[in-house]
């Protein structure tokens, strides 16, 4: 639960909770409230009367004129407890007002009348845009607040769950991918946490049990219908036509959403999962340009989401793409989703990266999600602190992962089919791995079955070597695969879109037709829709040529949107 903060000085608890006070909380002076007058219209609201409160849409930004509003967190198990109090001069907002979505905490009218600016959320993204010295400093409060409300577990649900439970790392993740504020109770230490499981949990697959914020319980949901319950994603964007749509938020789609919004195009971005990709998943990127001391996955990515929301993009995730529709006679495109929509646009970027390789091990898809992992986090980490792990592998992803592992788990046994990893990882991550005494590595070998205890969690690795016939096998409790990835492009199938081989998506003059115009480099075989980052043919799969590819596509994008608009002679 947060602390009791307010207005004051950022000292004691207060420094603690949120160490750059004045930044996230600054006051704006009088000649900047002028300036921002033109974006907005004046509120006034009786004592004791909500500003906005949690789970509704939040209205936009407010700028406190006069008067004091009291913000408090409101959970779904009936407590409340403040979070800090704002006078004159001082705005109530964060990220989320950016896209209009739902409030994480409570607003009301404090000790008297407040009159207040309201700046709804289109007009706070113009804001930002044409106050640009102003807007920074919006938007880095914005941003700060997200960060403290996630850290403070401030807003959102509620998990109630053991800590040790597969499903309960997979929701967190989930929502710690997405930067959803969230807490996690443990029905053996927290009685109100006991006292539901007891009421609503019959069985031990019916948990986590997610309280949203308005009291609903939730048995052990999917990603969507969490998503759908805490407002991450609305469903009356369907009726809007978009200029460009585009599938997958990993960096070569959060590329194309920045560009391309940023020069006025309407965009939306799917993806069935978390903003980031693959990428966002990596504890340490240290080979991308302009971060020397290395940067996260989910850091570089997080920045990406806000910028695109920043110059409006549509951001629909979890939202999954399950087929494109190139034939309407209209000339648009249309994209169903996994809810049964039909969203429609006149351009098409297929972004959407490749999915995780399972590799044929005997009872795999059995631990999937209770001990075996495709990516690994700081929840994974906690999960099989002081235990050994083994991690499957020899590319990047596998060698960032082993050396962040290996600084919580007590051994690393990190499985190579081949016989080294000069010719698949970095130079730097070999030394670094090298010098990391709980890393072992074995090469030439192979993970051939899965076992488990009684509550169907993982609990034994076997393994052999693939120059002997001997077979080996270790008491663990925690499995990561970072064996590769398959394009995603089964949602492509049967709309005309080439691919090679291997499903990768062909591009440019490997796709053009003999007699036909000259193709984009990105392009498909079907005008209109492009492709970009590791799902196109011929790609370099690093994060840096995806993010080119995406900022690259919106050229062709303006292209393609100006010639079709042209009349037909």
């Amino acid at each position: 639960m947060s602390a009791d903060i307010t207005t004051g000085p950022a000292t004691g608890a207060n420094a603690y909770a949120f160490p750059r006070h004045e930044q996230t909380f600054p006051t704006l002076t009088p000649h900047e409230i002028e300036r921002m007058r033109r974006f907005g219209e004046l509120r006034s609201y009786k004592d004791g009367e909500a500003l906005f409160e949690t789970g509704k849409v939040g209205p936009g930004m407010f700028v406190v004129l006069s008067g004091h509003v009291a913000i408090t967190q409101r959970d779904g198990l009936g407590r409340v407890t403040p979070v800090i109090d704002q006078g004159p001069g001082q705005f109530l907002a964060e990220i989320g007002q950016l896209s209009g979505r739902v409030a994480l905490v409570d607003g009301h009218a404090d000790g008297g009348d407040v009159e207040a600016l309201l700046i709804p959320s289109d007009r706070l993204r113009a804001l930002l845009v044409a106050e640009a010295e102003l807007g920074e400093r919006i938007m880095r409060a914005l941003i700060l607040r997200r960060v403290s409300l996630i850290q403070g577990g401030v807003g959102g649900p509620v998990l109630i769950g053991p800590a040790s439970l597969g499903d309960m790392a997979r929701l967190q993740n989930f929502l710690g991918r997405n930067g959803q504020p969230h807490y996690v109770l443990d029905p053996a230490t927290d009685k109100d946490a006991a006292d539901l499981v007891a009421r609503y949990a019959t069985s031990r697959a019916d948990l986590p049990l997610v309280v949203i914020p308005d009291g609903r319980v939730l048995r052990n949901p999917s990603e969507p219908a969490i998503a759908y319950a805490i407002g991450m994603i609305g469903d009356n964007n369907h009726e809007k036509l978009y200029d460009v749509a585009v599938v997958g938020g990993g960096p070569a789609g959060l590329a194309t959403a920045v560009y391309a919004a940023s020069e006025g195009l309407s965009v939306a971005v799917f993806d069935a999962r978390a903003f980031g990709g693959q990428a966002g998943a990596s504890a340490r990127i240290e080979n991308y340009l302009g971060f020397p001391t290395g940067i996260s996955g989910q850091a570089l990515a997080g920045r990406a989401f806000n910028q695109a929301q920043k110059f409006g993009a549509d951001m629909m995730i979890p939202v999954s793409i399950r087929s494109l529709d190139c034939s309407r006679t209209d000339g648009l495109f249309a994209l169903a989703t996994d809810c049964g929509q039909m969203m429609r646009a006149k351009s098409v970027v297929v972004a959407s990266g490749a999915r995780y390789r399972r590799p044929e091990i005997e009872n795999l898809a059995k631990f999937e999600g209770r001990g075996v992992w495709y990516w690994a986090s700081p929840i994974e980490a906690k999960l099989c602190a002081g235990q050994d792990v083994v991690l499957v592998g020899g590319g990047n992803s596998a060698g960032q992962a082993a050396v962040f592992l290996s600084g919580h788990a007590r051994k690393v046994y990190m499985i190579i089919r081949g016989g080294g990893l000069g010719a698949s990882m970095s130079r730097y991550l070999i030394e670094r791995i090298e010098a990391t005494p709980n890393i072992e590595l074995m090469f030439n070998t192979e993970v051939i079955g899965l076992e488990g205890d009684d509550d169907a969690s993982l609990a034994r690795v076997r393994w052999r070597s693939r120059l002997a016939p001997e077979e080996y096998a270790l008491d663990i409790r925690n499995l990561f695969l970072f064996v590769g990835a398959d394009p995603a492009t089964g949602w492509l199938e049967g709309c005309g879109v080439m691919v090679d081989r291997g499903g990768f998506v062909v591009t440019g003059a490997q796709c053009k037709q003999q007699d036909g115009p000259s193709a984009s480099p990105l392009e498909t075989s079907v005008p209109g829709v492009f492709a970009v980052g590791d799902v196109r043919s011929g790609s370099v799969k690093r994060v840096g040529g995806a993010i080119g590819e995406g900022a690259q596509v919106v050229a062709a994008l303006h292209g393609f949107l100006a010639d079709s608009a042209k009349p037909a002679l």
